[in-house]
């Protein structure tokens, strides 16, 4: 694996390394106490958050790019990762802003030099079990933290309209793709998975109707189990059927919700 360089180096040398004008932003979503969460990065020198990202290599698959970033701010390695869409309007980088930025942390650059320049960004959204991750900030960042994606208001350059495409993204691909392996834990109830698609969608869903499709579907088996603890019956505990979770990943599924 490749050592990360510092902000110095990737500023003086990384167009020897990295694909010019062209990087990767990543939206990672976790599912936490009944909240769609979002990894973020608080940037330095700048009261402003950030959605995870970096440059590609120039012997770098893009989706290994992809992966090394999500590696380096959340500790995992098997990830489900998606591309979803690329971003490209001349306005979305500021060279003043950015010259600023680095001024700030003692860099100094000419007006042309190559991190300045005009960048085109390959947007990923990826879906993570939250209490697995260790959130890392990177070398441009303070902080690494979870914020509900629904309480988000601004974010550095473009990012909200990035965090934006994602969640819709991710709503479309509700109604083909099977979503919630890599969100809940292992064991979960069937009131928490349509929480979970409640939370993403924005909306709620017939209780009867929700668990008669998501239980035709096939990929879910309810287990011996039950949540023990609450005020009421306890409700039985499900798991996915990992094999019939992959098909139904390549397949994809029928309808809407």
């Amino acid at each position: 694996m490749k050592r990360e360089l510092s902000i110095k180096e990737t500023i003086q040398r990384g167009a020897n390394f990295f694909m010019p004008s062209l990087s990767l932003d990543c939206v990672i979503f976790g599912f936490h106490e009944n909240e769609l969460k979002v990894l973020l990065l608080k940037m330095k020198n700048a009261d402003t958050w950030a959605l995870p990202g970096g440059f590609i290599y120039k012997e770098e698959d893009i989706e290994n790019a992809a992966i090394r970033v999500l590696r380096e701010r959340t500790g995992l390695h098997d990830i489900f990762l998606r591309q979803f869409h690329v971003f490209g309007q001349p306005s979305r980088s500021e060279k003043k802003f950015h010259s600023n930025l680095l001024r700030k942390d003692g860099i100094k650059v000419s007006k042309d030099n190559w991190i300045l320049q005009r960048f085109i960004t390959v947007g990923y959204y990826a879906l993570v079990d939250f209490a697995t991750v260790t959130p890392e900030p990177d070398q441009s960042s303070v902080a690494c933290e979870w914020k509900d994606i629904y309480s988000i208001q601004d974010l550095f350059m473009d990012h909200k309209h990035i965090l934006d495409t994602a969640l819709y993204t991710l709503r479309m691909q509700l109604n083909y793709v099977p979503i919630g392996h890599k969100l809940l834990p292992q064991k979960f109830t069937m009131p928490e998975l349509q929480k979970l698609y409640e939370t993403i969608l924005g909306k709620k869903l017939d209780r009867r109707n929700f668990q008669r499709r998501i239980l035709s579907f096939g990929f879910i088996k309810r287990l011996k189990e039950t949540r023990k603890g609450g005020a009421h019956k306890a409700p039985f505990l499900y798991s996915f059927d990992l094999k019939k979770y992959k098909k139904a990943l390549e397949q994809g599924l029928q309808g809407g919700w």
